[in-house]
């Protein structure tokens, strides 16, 4: 990228502030940055660094009451700070193309794929009238969506997750744009969606020359992805520099730490250890939690099946094989991880071992018990054993409790002390989980993500279980605060010896965590292995096209050689 090339956008000293009841609150503290056409840069940075606000501000969808106070925002040689409404609607779509993060509650649900990308097109006069159907139809193609014609005609929640976010990429570079901003493009997805889905915007920009502004928490993946890397910390920028020089040599301590924690590169540090021949360096940024050799079986599964009736459909389409003909065990004291892509049918099995759903036919043994013989009674002890924390911190609290209700309700359900000793055990359990006494006051809309999944870790604690199921507990989380779960969750383990059933599709994560893997692709067992075993030599090409898939490896092994 020659310097002699104008800027496509320039930002200068900005600041934007939202103005709130208890006064103005600064968002972006004189913020840096340019981009040249063609360019791809990418924002990292936690919740709350100013990442996205500075990306709204630049295509003048600031929320609420937020402003630009200082700074001026240059688009192709022109100021755009304080565009009318109006002025903004020219060059919004046409000029500045727009993918947000999530495609759940940015799609119309109640209307078509294909009217969706046609309003864009007719917003921006792309094309005319007769040529509408089939500009769409390419459009939907172009983002990697087979059978475009048929899916134009669906609705919303008749598509995946990942499917959703190549119809809004479709919608995004519609008029083709000259900047793209894709703001956590693809959080929500699985490692090898995700993959296919920047592999191919990465081809349709390159194509047209489209600048990229990526929006990010994944260091690993900004970094393969972009050219240019900008951190973010509090609203300000606090390093910025070509993206592999900042990984290898980060100068700023936050951005030290971010690298740090980032799973994605934690993971191939260990595997560029290992290229390197250093088990020792490998064992060391494993950590402490490898090596268990309980042979004592909690938890075991067998010949475990889940058919759901699939309704309108006929036929052999008429029933869903979920989970097909699972096996396997998880020792005491051990982490033991599925992992597989949306619709593998982890989650599926592990609502089955919480007795959450009923299987079709196969056991599940708790202590060589068969659960499905337990009497009423039975059960209700074992609910006590076995504890879950879930995805969501937003959701999986109930919002008019407070924090001491939240964590002491399963001490009340299972008539367990008086309200005083309940008190005394969540303050307790708040100490545990490194949270300050006074969080009982509190309710969940006062907690960060971080905040609210230690407060799940804490409500399912309070019984003093023996197995803890972890069903993506820490994909919601940006990476420091994913980090310190993880750490948190890790020394739980070694203080009570807990034994953990680890869900998730991010193998990043696992290579962290796992002692045993055991990988799922529809609804089948395809893999299952020692932690360090599957990772160095995997057996199945699936399990391979997943390793593969995590962000920032490629970048970490190519340094390693």
């Amino acid at each position: 990228m020659t310097q002699e090339t104008k800027p496509l956008l320039k930002i200068t000293d900005l600041h934007v502030t939202f103005n709130t009841s208890t006064g103005k609150i600064p968002a972006v503290r004189g913020a840096n940055l340019t981009i040249y056409p063609g360019q791809s840069v990418a924002i990292v940075g936690e919740s709350g660094s100013g990442k996205s606000t500075t990306a709204s501000a630049v295509i003048g969808l600031l929320p609420g009451t937020g402003k630009v106070t200082g700074g001026t925002i240059e688009f192709d040689g022109r100021d755009i700070t304080h565009l009318t409404k109006k002025q903004w609607v020219e060059i919004r779509g046409s000029q500045i193309g727009y993918v947000p993060q999530d495609p759940m509650t940015n799609l119309n649900p109640v209307e078509r794929i294909g009217t969706q990308v046609k309003q864009a097109l007719k917003a921006n006069n792309v094309v005319p009238k007769s040529e509408m159907g089939r500009k769409v139809a390419d459009l939907l193609e172009e983002a990697g969506l087979p059978d475009a014609e048929r899916r134009a005609k669906q609705y919303p929640h008749e598509f995946s997750g990942g499917m959703r976010q190549r119809a809004l990429i479709a919608i995004g570079v519609a008029a083709n744009p000259r900047l793209l901003i894709a703001d956590e493009p693809t959080s929500a997805l699985d490692v090898t969606v995700q993959r296919r889905i920047l592999d191919h915007l990465q081809e349709m920009t390159a194509e047209s020359g489209t600048a990229v502004l990526f929006i990010t928490h994944d260091l690993g993946l900004a970094a393969e992805r972009a050219e240019h890397l900008v951190v973010m910390h509090r609203g300000r920028i606090v390093e910025s520099g070509p993206a592999l020089e900042i990984l290898q040599h980060p100068q700023h301590p936050y951005t030290q730490r971010l690298v740090a924690a980032a799973p994605s590169l934690a993971s191939a540090r260990i595997e560029s250890a290992r290229v390197r021949g250093s088990e020792d360096t490998a064992d060391e940024l494993l950590g402490a939690h490898k090596g268990h050799d309980s042979t004592q079986e909690i938890v075991r599964v067998e010949h475990l099946s889940k058919v759901f009736d699939v309704r309108g459909a006929k036929g052999t389409a008429k029933q869903l094989r979920a989970v097909d003909d699972v096996s396997f065990a998880l020792r005491a004291g051990t982490t033991l991880a599925i992992v597989g892509e949306s619709g593998s049918g982890k989650s599926t099995v592990a609502n089955m071992i919480l007795r959450l759903l009923e299987p079709t036919s196969g056991k599940v043994f708790y202590k060589d018990r068969d659960v499905e013989a337990m009497s009423k009674a039975d059960l209700f002890k074992l609910r006590r054993q076995l504890q879950v924390v879930f995805q969501d911190p937003y959701g999986s609290l109930d919002p008019m409790f407070s924090i001491r209700d939240v964590i002491g309700e399963p001490l009340r359900v299972h008539h367990m002390g008086t309200r005083k000793s309940r008190d005394k055990r969540v303050a307790e359990l708040l100490d545990l989980v490194a949270l300050p006494r006074s969080t009982a006051r509190r309710y969940p809309n006062e907690l960060s993500g971080g905040q609210r999944q230690r407060v799940a870790i804490a409500r399912a604690l309070a019984l003093g279980p023996e197995v803890v199921v972890l069903d993506e507990a820490v994909s919601a989380l940006d990476v420091l605060v994913q980090n310190q779960i993880l750490n948190l969750i890790n020394d739980l383990q070694a203080e009570f010896n807990l034994s953990y059933l680890f869900i998730t599709h991010d193998l990043a994560v696992v290579r962290q965590i796992a002692d045993e893997v055991v990988v799922m692709e529809k609804g089948k067992l395809v893999e299952h292995n020692a932690a360090d075993a599957l990772f160095d030599h995997p057996q199945q090409p699936y399990t391979r096209e997943l390793i593969e898939a995590v962000p920032g490896r490629e970048i970490m092994l190519a340094s390693a050689q």
